[in-house]
């Protein structure tokens, strides 16, 4: 083997060829040498070991075949990626196949679902492939959901306070800021949805807040493209499909909690509405006493969900609170003894320690075959997001005769159309009867602003159909209310409540137990709404409606707002 320096030496004593040019030259050449050398002694380990051999120094590798080895791992395992077609790929490191590559070469190929070949390369071939990460171009990732930073949020809060402030931020703000604002915006002012609508002359921005639709600003339609371009990115959807509807998601990160979003865009018009659902996951974390149940309610409800089997139902309305209600049943009942399994279309919250499971119909995973599948983990307690055919019914009432806790929800009106509307899917009478624990019916109300309440006179007319309902209490319930001396209130709007006099909500209930006269109806068959309302005030049931007027006299909601919803 040549000695480069004893080269060079020689050729000092030289003076034909001892210049500076010469002596690169000869030390390029000589270079060349060693390098070829080495190689050879590559080429035989691998043909000793069985091994494929590959030199690298004027080899082509295409970005996407670098890319699968990180430049981290490469130096890691004196690992590259050289190779890389369809569902093929080539590898080739300067070692003999150890334990720790061959178990990161498996990886490689369950990951990315390919079938590799391991080559044998020298060092040199190494040095050369890494420096080739240094071309690969840059790829900026999509982002997805946005982060908003505690100062940024407190800087929102003290610029905008009623939504005349946010018209003026948003003329003055960015594209890319729009969003962010708009966003923060709606949770600061404690909406659920916003509502971003295309029409002929502007874009209207709207905010839900405790249930009701509120003009919060526009925006000029010139922007529009630009905005609706903003939340698909965001939400990681299609950017050029504006003709069919589209559902995303993505998330908000603030200082204190983090808001997923459910997006859906559908066509219109005048361009594409976007409707924006946050869910907060702090709605996740309520207690059974804190939904607003009256102390008499709560104890009994509370009863009947600790029995450890039967089935609680809460009925409603879409937008009524109902599967707040049942994630603060679930809240109560978990603990580490609890198994306790959901079903669920879609998963709104999370909830720890708890096996959420998604309803998928693209997949066949319905309901009715959700749950029976769920049965066989062996559950204490089964959450069905909602009851709305024969074979669900039949599979839940069977699951709650036979040990289970089962907790759903069904569109009604109120309570009493519970019971009918099962038999009406095809329950059979004989297992409804035992099966049902309880039945809650229930509404939203919005609670008058503690900042701006104003005691009012009511209307003559108004107070006359008050005292109707309060007249219609029941006597077994213990409740009375007295009308002579009791208070009603209105907010009258103020910067705290956003001017709408109302801030927050709370829920109104009734509540009813299958007793002895409700199972004889049901058996029966003599089943009907008014049967069962008139049997349910026997027992001492308080409506919704009383419920809420009960409420308001308790000044925390108005009489206004419990008709609006209830009556």
């Amino acid at each position: 083997m040549f000695n480069l320096n004893d080269l060079l030496n020689r050729a000092r004593g030289r003076p034909n060829i001892a210049s500076k040019e010469s002596q690169e030259r000869l030390r390029a050449r000589l270079s060349k040498i060693k390098v070829k050398q080495i190689e050879e002694q590559v080429v035989r380990r691998a043909r000793q070991a069985g091994v494929p051999y590959i030199d690298l120094t004027d080899f082509p590798i295409s970005p996407e075949a670098l890319r699968l080895v990180s430049l981290e791992q490469a130096k890691q395992y004196n690992l590259i990626c050289f190779y890389r077609a369809g569902t093929k790929a080539k590898l080739a490191s300067t070692r003999l196949a150890d334990e720790a590559l061959l178990e990161f070469q498996k990886q490689i190929e369950k990951d990315n679902e390919l079938k590799t070949e391991l080559y044998l390369f020298s060092q040199n071939s190494f040095d050369l492939a890494c420096r080739r990460y240094a071309t690969l171009p840059k790829i900026s990732e999509i982002e997805k959901g946005l982060k908003i930073t505690a100062e940024k949020f407190e800087d929102f809060k003290n610029r905008i306070k009623t939504f005349k402030d946010l018209n003026k931020e948003i003329q003055k703000t960015s594209v890319t800021d729009l969003v962010t604002l708009i966003t923060a915006s709606a949770v600061q002012s404690r909406s659920s949805d916003i509502h971003i609508e295309a029409e002929e002359k502007d874009v209207k921005i709207r905010f839900r807040i405790d249930g009701v639709l509120v003009d919060a600003a526009e925006i000029d339609k010139k922007y529009w493209p630009q905005v609706i371009s903003r939340v698909k990115l965001l939400s990681g959807l299609k950017i050029n499909v504006v003709n069919r509807p589209q559902d995303g998601r993505f998330s908000i990160g603030l200082p204190e909690e983090k808001i997923d979003v459910r997006v859906s865009c559908l066509p219109t018009a005048y361009g594409e509405s976007v409707v924006m659902r946050l869910l907060r996951s702090s709605m996740a974390k309520l207690n059974l006493e804190n939904l607003g149940l009256r102390a008499e309610v709560y104890r009994l409800l509370k009863r009947q969900i600790e029995r450890p089997n039967g089935m609680v139902i809460t009925t409603g309305p879409t937008g009524s609170g109902k599967t707040t209600t049942l994630y603060a049943i679930l809240n109560q009942l978990n603990n580490p003894e609890t198994k306790i399994i959901t079903l669920e279309d879609p998963i709104e919250y999370h909830l720890k320690g708890i096996n959420q499971s998604q309803v998928d119909k693209s997949k066949d995973y319905t309901f009715a075959k959700g749950l029976r599948s769920i049965l066989r983990q062996d559950p204490d307690v089964v959450m069905v997001g909602e009851i709305r055919d024969l074979e669900t019914t039949e599979i839940a009432l069977q699951a709650a005769l036979t040990g289970h806790l089962v907790i759903s929800t069904l569109h009604t009106n109120d309570a009493a159309g519970s019971l009918p509307r099962l038999l009406s899917l095809g329950a059979k009478p004989y297992l409804l009867a035992p099966a049902i624990n309880a039945v809650i019916g229930q509404r939203l109300v919005r609670q008058v602003c503690q900042h701006c309440k104003k005691q009012i006179i009511l209307k003559d007319e108004v107070l006359q159909r008050v005292k109707k309902i309060f007249s219609e209490i029941p006597p077994k319930s213990g409740l009375k209310a007295d009308l002579e001396n009791v208070k009603f209130y209105q907010g009258q709007g103020c910067n705290e409540c956003q001017s709408l006099g109302y801030r927050s909500r709370i829920g109104i209930y009734e509540v009813f137990t299958i007793d002895p006269d409700i199972e004889k109806a049901v058996l029966s068959g003599e089943l009907s709404e008014y049967k069962i309302r008139e049997l349910t005030r026997n027992q001492g049931m308080i409506t919704m409606v009383q419920d809420g007027l009960l409420k308001a006299a308790e000044g925390i909601t108005s009489v206004e707002e419990v008709f609006r919803v209830i009556e």
